[in-house]
């Protein structure tokens, strides 16, 4: 896989510095690195000459001593990568450059959730993908849900997609003959918030998403947590909801078996003894009154926020961004999420601040290409 050229520590802060939040000046780049100017320009040198960073020609002044400077870009269409975001139904891929800029995207029908069939479907996304492009691909980023083994490229768990033990990155990888990394999906977004969106400037966060699943990615101490065996922060786990709530993972009282899509909806089914609703009626439901709808939403929203606040109680984020696809109907369970994450956040947890990111399948297959960007960053081969 294509990589950064690395002659020191100073190299990856500098390209990453460039990367999140340039076009930067040297000064600039030395304020916010720590380091000084001659060690900017030594950095800089074999980024410049390796075509990752250029100097954009576009002159402004500096702050600090109002002469005009060159500012440093990093060099967009150096590299090229595809991100994938498979679920049960669909697989999604999206093309981007090196700042994770969307060129094209694409999607197709899972035959079935079988293994065999997603990787077809994957072929298929990326072969359309690659075509779209006039230079080579330097990386395939693939987002699942579930217990993922990034540095070993496993699947381990998917309930999901009903999937375990599946070494998927070696058997893409193969298929497509393009360097693959495999990452955990809400962990991906939290990559692409950390490169490109609220985390850049902020010590630590959380993205929490809503919606088939209840998922969590967190950033600590400089690095995405993967965890030891490759599962941290699976709030949807957590034993908060009730006893006699299965959730899809075979458990019994995990906040997904009551806050998730599915739960959501069946329960409104249920209320109603109509099997055919779907959640776009259970929206309309919820927002006309009905209180059966209005019941369900609340009781997630409870649930949420319980276990947000024992995240942020555990873990101290500065910032929680909530993502997914239910975040475009946020309020129908807001307030009851917000209420419950006052009433047990201790102390000064209670300032996280929390904000509100909608998105939807593309932005899982820009995070997985943003894995990929990471590793490029990195100066280090994906393992896989």
């Amino acid at each position: 896989m294509k990589r950064i050229p690395v002659t020191s520590p100073a190299s990856v802060a500098v390209f990453r510095r460039i990367l999140t939040h340039g076009p930067l000046g040297r000064v600039d780049i030395s304020r916010a690195t720590g380091l000084s100017q001659a060690a900017v320009t030594k950095a800089v040198t074999p980024l410049i000459g390796a075509g990752f960073i250029i100097e954009n020609g576009e002159n402004r002044s500096s702050p600090s001593v109002g002469r005009p400077i060159s500012p440093l870009a990093v060099a967009h269409d150096r590299a090229h990568i595809i991100g994938v975001k498979i679920t049960a139904e669909r697989t999604y891929g999206v093309l981007t450059d090196l700042g994770a800029n969307i060129l094209e995207r694409t999607e197709e029908v899972n035959a079935t959730a079988a293994v065999v069939d997603v990787v077809d479907a994957v072929t298929r996304v990326v072969d359309r993908l690659r075509s779209a492009s006039t230079a080579p691909v330097d990386g395939l980023g693939v987002a699942v849900s579930g217990d993922v083994d990034r540095d070993g490229g496993i699947v381990r768990d998917s309930p999901l997609l009903g999937w375990q033990a599946i070494p998927l990155a070696r058997t893409l990888q193969d298929v497509t003959g393009i360097p693959t990394v495999l990452e955990n999906d809400v962990r991906a977004l939290a990559v692409t918030e950390l490169f490109f969106g609220s985390g850049r400037d902020v010590e630590s966060f959380a993205v929490i998403t809503i919606g088939t699943g209840i998922g969590c990615g967190l950033y600590l101490h400089g690095r995405v947590v993967q965890g030891a065996h490759g599962v941290a922060g699976e709030i949807g786990h957590l034993p908060l909801g009730p006893a006699d709530a299965v959730c899809s993972c075979g458990r019994r009282g995990c906040v997904e078996a009551v806050a998730s899509t599915a739960a959501i909806l069946n329960l409104i089914r249920h209320g109603h003894v109509e099997s055919n609703l779907t959640i776009e009626d259970a929206f309309a439901l919820a927002h006309a009154g009905d209180p059966i709808a209005r019941a369900a939403f609340e009781q997630a929203g409870g649930v949420i926020g319980s276990a947000l606040a024992a995240l942020v109680n555990l873990v101290g984020p500065e910032l929680v961004v909530i993502a997914g696809e239910n975040v475009t109907e946020y309020e129908l369970y807001e307030d009851r999420l917000r209420a419950a994450f006052a009433e047990h956040a201790f102390g000064a947890a209670s300032d996280c601040e929390i904000v509100l990111r909608p998105h939807v399948f593309d932005d899982w297959a820009r995070g997985a290409a943003a894995c990929v960007i990471e590793v490029i960053a990195s100066g280090v081969a994906a393992q896989t």
